[in-house]
């Protein structure tokens, strides 16, 4: 198996078997988003540890494509024991790597959707944000 094929696969078991998916009960902060070019909603759910800096868990719900339920599964993981900063520092390229695949400019806004909404949840809760809801329309 080339290591394409490989990344394929993962894309798929992560969208056939999403890690931390569901809704957090005690939950820092969630953020919702969507992309409506192709439908994809996800919405974020973080805790923070008790130093209100270091994300303690990640869990997501959300329908979509393969990328971009795939990639918020990915990012769920990724995602635990960064720091707030960590996340807002990470651009596409970080999500690019994580899903080990060239994505379509298409697909792109659909791969870095789970990226963009855990950024501005955190942005808002940290008030430096003002919006209702995100989206890859900017």
């Amino acid at each position: 198996m080339s290591g394409r094929d490989m990344y394929r696969q993962q894309i798929l078991d992560h969208y056939k078997n999403p890690r931390n998916y569901g809704e957090l009960e005690d939950a820092t902060f969630e953020h919702v988003g969507e992309n409506p070019m192709c439908g994809d909603t996800i919405k974020l759910f973080v805790a923070l540890a008790d130093d209100d800096e270091t994300i303690e868990h990640v869990s997501f719900i959300g329908d979509g494509c393969a990328i971009s339920q795939a990639s918020a599964s990915l990012l769920s993981e990724e995602l635990q024991g960064k720091t707030v900063e960590e996340v807002r520092e990470m651009d596409r390229e970080d999500v690019m790597d994580l899903l080990g695949v060239e994505v379509s400019p298409m697909r792109i806004k659909c791969a870095v959707l789970a990226e963009k909404v855990v950024q501005d949840g955190a942005a808002i809760y940290r008030g430096d944000k003002d919006i209702e809801e995100t989206t890859t329309e900017e």
